[in-house]
């Protein structure tokens, strides 16, 4: 058995992504760095996490690119939908000097996600800061 003190970084961030998806019912999560690359991730059965940080860098691209061309402030969010109502919300932020994009998927348009990623980000900040 191991003791909380001596799992990695790694495993806890993927720990809280995992929480975050148990109670969201929510079918992947990843959190990146900037420029797309995995941090952690938790997902369903079938799921690929690689696929979705190259998602999510696209993505991170198209805000920097609204940020320098068109004078936008940082982005908070940005959601993709598709024709079904499943949603990818990416959320930018900062924990301890390091640009983060915490990426969720989200199963149908209906479904409430802010609070839970809010939570995420927070437990992510106060995990980087150790």
């Amino acid at each position: 058995m191991t003791s909380e003190n001596s799992r990695s970084g790694s495993a806890k961030l993927s720990d809280i992504l995992s929480d975050m998806n148990k109670q969201g019912h929510f079918s992947i999560a990843i959190l990146t760095d900037q420029q797309g690359f995995p941090l952690a991730s938790a997902s369903a059965e079938g799921e690929d996490p690689d696929t979705q940080s190259a998602v999510v860098a696209l993505v991170q691209k198209t805000a920097v690119q609204a940020h320098n061309q068109l004078g936008m402030a940082q982005t908070d969010e940005i959601s993709l939908f598709d024709a079904t109502g499943q949603r990818l919300v990416c959320r930018p932020f900062t924990a301890n000097g390091y640009d983060m994009i915490l990426a969720v998927r989200i199963p149908n348009r209906k479904q409430t996600y802010r609070r839970l990623t809010n939570n995420a980000i927070i437990a992510i900040r106060q995990l980087w800061r150790l």
